[in-house]
């Protein structure tokens, strides 16, 4: 098995991947790793939480540590483009990671907060650059970045930035590019306009696919209960009674959706977040960190802002409405099973949704199973516990005595914040180390991104 020791990387990169704990690169990596040190324009099809990051960040990070010099003022030598805000950072954070040791420069530019702090980190030129389209192109027109010398392009989740209409925008910021570049290119899905993208874009790629498109992730239990959609609400607070529910996404296809629903969870005395694009960058961030670190059980989501949630120990997945685009039905479920770990998708389909079932299960050449029983998903019936037998969704017991916390099933509101503090901390590997390998140590996670 390849060591990422055998890879030819820089030592620094090679001492910041042993703090963190990596030793195997994941089939991405080894696979992309060296062509891109061979300074090669590369074509990367991938699901999330393979590894993109670091097949990326690693060999870009090596490069310009073999090559030390000082970007001219307003200039990055590497460009990444990513989709949301939150992905944007997180690639920010791994490349920091990744350089530590290297005195390599990161940025990042996305919406939602100021523009003069972005501008003045800029003002002397840095190494990285990560950023959002339109953000991007707002300080083009501001002058506070110039591209004409940047020698490597990163198009991240490009069949995202297909969904919430970047093309142009690409195109925009690449017309500022210099032919001489080098250009990688990542994609989970191949839809015809992506590959008319990087046949423009790419020169003589290699040719990189770590799994089939649009395949699902092959550890993730899945399911689809038929629901009447009025009674969606009543039944996602049931699914939480569930005490092996520990950290749960549930998707809707709104933003007012998504309100709606953490509304009734926390009515509930379930703790959960929304996240979506009406929320500022301090509230998602929040969020976000919050779900992490285990200080709420759930966290209800758009699939725009879902796109750049990179979270270890993701118990389920909950699709409370189906969405309109097949290939999202992927990217949700890949949330959970990541790091070798097994995860649970269920699908909440009301009648009217039964053609968007259809759609997914054509594009993932497989029968999601149905359930009409609650138990076959692992829950409690709705029988049982009206005899008393078990604990409704606020998790009392069936004689009204509370149960301990949130880790029982929900729980009442102070005793789900107790079990949240002390409780669900510190999923393997935290914040960091996004995409850099395998991790040693018992029940760690592999790489993400």
């Amino acid at each position: 098995m390849t060591k990422f020791t055998e890879l030819g990387l820089n030592a620094d990169l090679l001492k910041a991947l042993a703090a963190e704990g990596y030793t195997t690169p994941t089939p991405i990596q080894s696979q992309a790793i060296p062509s891109v040190l061979a300074g090669r324009d590369l074509m990367g099809i991938a699901q999330t939480g393979t590894g993109k990051t670091a097949a990326f960040a690693l060999p870009i990070l090596h490069r310009l540590a073999a090559d030390r010099r000082p970007a001219p003022r307003h200039h990055a030598r590497v460009l990444v483009l990513s989709p949301t805000r939150e992905l944007a950072a997180q690639i920010a954070d791994s490349f920091k990671t990744y350089g530590r040791h290297t005195g390599l420069t990161v940025a990042v530019m996305y919406g939602g907060v100021a523009h003069r702090p972005q501008a003045t980190a800029m003002s002397r030129g840095v190494d990285v650059l990560v950023a959002t389209p339109g953000r991007l192109i707002d300080h083009l027109q501001q002058r506070s970045v110039i591209l004409s010398g940047t020698e490597i392009l990163v198009l991240d989740e490009a069949d995202q930035m297909l969904d919430m209409g970047f093309i142009r925008p690409i195109r925009q910021i690449v017309s500022k590019l210099s032919q001489r570049r080098q250009s990688l290119f990542f994609s989970a899905t191949m839809p015809k306009e992506i590959g008319a993208l990087a046949a423009e874009m790419l020169r003589d790629p290699v040719r990189v696919s770590v799994a089939p498109v649009a395949t699902t992730v092959d550890r993730v239990r899945q399911s689809v209960i038929h629901v009447e959609p009025q009674k969606k609400a009543s039944l996602l607070v049931e699914l939480f009674s569930d005490p092996a529910m520990t950290r749960a996404l549930v998707f809707t296809r709104t933003k007012r959706g998504a309100d709606k629903v953490a509304r009734h969870l926390e009515a509930a005395g379930i703790i959960v977040s929304a996240i979506h694009g009406n929320k500022s960058q301090r509230q998602r961030e929040e969020a976000l960190e919050d779900f992490r670190a285990g200080r709420i059980r759930g966290l209800v989501a758009t699939d725009i802002a879902a796109r750049g949630i990179d979270v270890d120990e993701v118990s389920h997945v909950v699709n409370y409405e189906l969405p309109h685009v097949p290939e999202s039905y992927v990217h949700r479920i890949g949330r959970t099973a990541r790091a070798g770990a097994e995860g649970v998708a269920i699908s909440l389909c009301g009648g009217e949704e039964r053609p968007l079932l259809r759609d997914i299960e054509r594009l993932t050449r497989q029968t999601i199973p149905s359930s009409n029983r609650h138990g076959d998903v692992g829950l409690k019936s709705v029988e049982a516990r009206a005899l008393g037998g078990a604990g409704d969704a606020r998790g009392h017991r069936g004689n009204g005595r509370p149960q301990q916390g949130a880790r029982n099933g929900g729980g009442q509101r102070n005793g789900a914040a107790h079990a949240a503090r002390s409780g669900h901390r510190g999923g393997a590997g935290g914040s960091r180390g996004y995409g850099g390998g395998q991790r040693t140590s018992h029940g760690a996670a592999a790489a993400k991104r």
